[in-house]
């Protein structure tokens, strides 16, 4: 006669609606070090304002808000899109500068033309990191509550989900590799882009990182030979 056997219970496979913050605010400051040496002629103005303008946007949101979770309010978010812009807007104008020092044969030593053309680079995979983060799905609280049926970017988890855990949601150290391998292939290569807000996001990614490489290291050889 068959008898009932206690069966375990399953073990949660829920991840926690949570999200650090912390390693987007290192991205952040790893930014402003990478901007801050930038020679004067890449650097519009006094260097000051942007960092100061970040930290006082950045300090206060990781003391306020150190985790994104699912219900945040809408001014987080606000604010970490208008400290996102500062950075874009600080490393454009570093890049336009860049550019016109490279096609208008300012004088600048090969070295520090290399170093320079790194450091704009850097940034600039940080700040889509930073973007691709904030932007996919509605953001980090959407993707957490689950609110946005249709992600703007497919990473391989989602299509064989045997080889990750269940609930298998990205964070910023996935967006940054998307941003780091899309720089650097100047095309997309594990994670495909699935709207027209990523693509254009990862065409502009790939166009800004092409001019910094291509032009830049052209310029350097010829001075540096």
């Amino acid at each position: 006669m068959p008898t009932d056997t206690a069966q375990p219970a399953p073990a949660s496979t829920d991840l926690p609606l949570l999200e650090a913050r912390w390693p987007a605010a290192l991205a952040i400051v790893a930014a402003v070090v990478l901007y801050v040496p930038l020679p004067d002629v890449l650097v519009l103005g006094p260097r000051w304002p942007f960092p100061v303008l970040e930290g006082a946007i950045l300090v206060p949101l990781m003391v306020a808000r150190p985790h994104r979770h699912a219900g945040e309010s809408g001014k987080g978010r606000i604010a970490a899109i208008v400290l996102i812009s500062l950075a874009n807007i600080a490393n454009v104008l570093s890049l336009g500068l860049l550019l016109h020092t490279v096609i208008a044969g300012v004088h600048i030593s090969g070295r520090t033309l290399i170093f320079s053309a790194i450091q704009i680079y850097l940034t600039n995979v940080i700040i889509f990191g930073l973007w691709y983060w904030e932007l996919d799905g509605g953001g980090p609280a959407a993707r957490l509550a689950a609110r946005s049926p249709y992600p703007d970017f497919l990473f391989p988890q989602m299509n064989a989900k045997h080889i990750a855990p269940a609930g298998w949601r990205p964070t910023f150290l996935d967006y940054l590799y998307v941003s780091l391998t899309n720089a650097t292939a100047f095309s997309p290569t594990d994670t495909m882009p699935l709207t027209r807000k990523a693509k254009s996001l990862m065409g502009v990614q790939c166009l800004a990182s092409l001019l910094t490489v291509a032009l830049v290291a052209g310029r350097a050889v010829n001075i540096l030979t």
